[in-house]
């Protein structure tokens, strides 16, 4: 199954390495050997095409069970291969919830033809209301590792810090999306002078601020892993920083679209861009990207977030919050190229996962090969997902995923 991958550019996170030739052996990505002479199954002309371990999201969404209407198992899988996506982690919320061992054999079971490795993220409190606890010991023996409660925050102190505890005896990892429900309460967007100006109900930084602070507190205390997702504020970056400092077992993500609109993208009341956490201000998304730089937040995540037409093609204020974002991922990505460099961007969709993981890789067994300059046109026939719940829908796109590499399967996308 040997395969000659002719002038490829692999980028690590320290540098995008001039083109040259690589050998897949079937099991891994190897510089081609100088005396390399043996026969290969396929030569395979890469000029113009970039290569990197494969990606990592920490936070995809699927509506199967419950809402197959708008995403179901398989148009996910078609997603996550497409988008070029050697892992993921699929988040509690379904209906039901992912929070017994049924839920656990059921994704399983659908899922072992993925190229796609799947990691499940089991809920923390039964049906992910923040009260009662399901069982975290049980769904272990399941092979689960990550616990949280997905699109709900675990605002309630006394179960995050049981959580917290319970999770120290298998090396768990808590993933929450900390604000605090009461403070953003009937909030549409970010509270700024653009929410001001169009008349619009605001959720304050505030509301994350002091949920991040109080669940740092509650980690310093219990001791544990926690991994904040979906950062957007400034204040919670910071104080991120300063317990990395100190030594607190503490990991943090943003959402890829947080670093590509700001809240005066919503001044047209455009409901595909209602998300939660709301996009804010360009000083936030500043000190977003500097905590990428520093290496205070760990990865970037697509946040897919699969919703219907009718869930969003309504008044703004009652429409739901949510965009996807599998397909768009790489676009996204080459949108910020300039800026922040693509090693940089790797690092935060590979090893930057991988650590909150707490997996190594070392060898390059899992690859992700893309075209930065494929240029392509994002509608209803080229859209995969079953929603299409995106402001970029419509519009011409640059970059394309060509190869994925991964379970010792090489498939042309």
């Amino acid at each position: 199954m040997a395969k000659l991958l002719r002038s490829l550019s692999f980028i690590d996170e320290k540098s995008v390495q001039p083109p040259k030739d690589f050998i897949y052996t079937g099991t891994e990505l190897i510089p081609k050997p100088d005396d390399f002479h043996k026969e290969v199954d396929e030569s395979i002309d890469c000029s113009g095409l970039m290569a990197s371990r494969g990606w990592v999201d920490l936070r995809c969404f699927t509506a199967e069970p419950g809402e197959e209407h708008k995403e179901s198992l398989e148009s996910l899988d078609s997603l996550l291969k497409t988008s070029g996506f050697t892992k993921t982690v699929l988040m509690p919320n379904t209906h039901p919830v992912i929070q017994t061992k049924n839920e656990i054999q059921f994704l399983k079971s659908k899922t072992t033809h993925w190229i796609t490795d799947l990691i499940i993220n089991a809920a923390a409190t039964k049906d992910c209301k923040g009260e009662d606890f399901t069982d975290i010991l049980d769904l272990h023996h399941q092979d689960v590792r990550i616990f949280g409660d997905g699109l709900n925050p675990l605002s309630n102190p006394d179960r995050l810090m049981k959580v917290l505890q319970y999770l120290q005896k298998f090396d768990g990892v808590l993933f929450d999306h900390a604000y605090e429900p009461l403070l953003a309460l009937f909030g549409q967007m970010h509270e700024g002078e653009v929410s001001t100006r169009i008349g619009m109900k605001g959720i304050p930084n505030i509301a994350e601020d002091i949920a991040v602070q109080k669940n740092l507190e509650i980690l310093r205390y219990t001791g544990g892993r926690l991994h904040f997702q979906t950062l957007s504020t400034a204040s919670a970056v910071e104080r991120i920083r300063i317990a990395k400092r100190e030594g607190l077992q503490v990991s943090a993500d943003v959402s890829l679209y947080q670093l590509l609109f700001t809240d005066e993208d919503l001044t047209d009341f455009d409901s595909n861009f209602k998300v939660l956490p709301p996009f804010r201000g360009q000083k936030e998304r500043a000190a977003l990207i500097e905590g990428l730089k520093d290496g205070t937040i760990d990865a970037i995540v697509s946040n897919h977030q699969p919703q219907d037409f009718d869930a969003k093609h309504m008044e703004f204020d009652l429409a739901q919050s949510g965009m996807i974002g599998l397909q768009t991922f790489l676009p996204g990505l080459i949108s910020l190229s300039d800026e922040m460099g693509w090693p940089l961007l790797i690092e935060k969709i590979t090893t930057g996962p991988l650590k909150v993981l707490g997996q190594v890789e070392k060898a390059v067994a899992q690859i992700t090969i893309f075209d930065p300059n494929e240029t392509w046109t994002y509608d209803k026939k080229s859209n995969l997902s079953i929603s299409a719940n995106h402001p970029w829908i419509g519009s011409t796109l640059k970059g394309k995923v060509k190869y994925l590499i991964n379970k010792k399967q090489f498939v042309k996308i």
